[in-house]
């Protein structure tokens, strides 16, 4: 319930250096500038619903993101919901599913070495794969190099 252009917009999460992930989102079209929203999310169906303890917050204060520490990814589906509060007014809730491991930005390979030779005119590249809280086979990952000559 609520009126229609009050829910936020373009809700976005990243999980990023392994275990931290960032949520935003714009506030509605139609919200007065003293509307403020609230995130709540969960990583499983039988937890909780936790709230959001590190808001971002654009130039009126207004909460317009989260983030997080100590995100555990593990193939999760987490459940998100977004409500908010103004005295007089019900605001659109919004809901939103999302697969963890679907919003993870890779760090880049580890340890990347170059031996290149000058008899054959050939090198070789070695790197460890990225760090990862859910990948646990090297096997998952796919490289591309490129080679610029300068």
């Amino acid at each position: 319930a609520g009126m229609n252009g009050t829910a936020i917009e373009n809700f976005i999460c990243v999980i990023y250096n392994v275990s931290f992930m960032n949520c935003t989102w714009h506030v509605g079209r139609t919200v007065p500038a003293d509307t403020q929203y609230f995130l709540y999310w969960k990583s499983s169906r039988t937890e909780d619903f936790r709230g959001c303890q590190n808001y971002i917050k654009d130039n009126c204060g207004r909460h317009t993101g989260c983030r997080f520490q100590n995100v555990t990814i593990e193939n999760k589906i987490a459940h998100f919901l977004v409500n908010a509060s103004r005295s007089g007014q019900t605001i659109e809730s919004y809901k939103k599913k999302i697969a963890l491991y679907k919003i993870e930005k890779l760090t880049p390979p580890l340890n990347v070495t170059v031996n290149c030779t000058g008899v054959s005119n050939g090198c070789e590249i070695q790197w460890q794969p990225p760090c990862t809280s859910h990948v646990k086979r090297d096997a998952c990952f796919k490289y591309e190099i490129v080679i610029e000559n300068t």
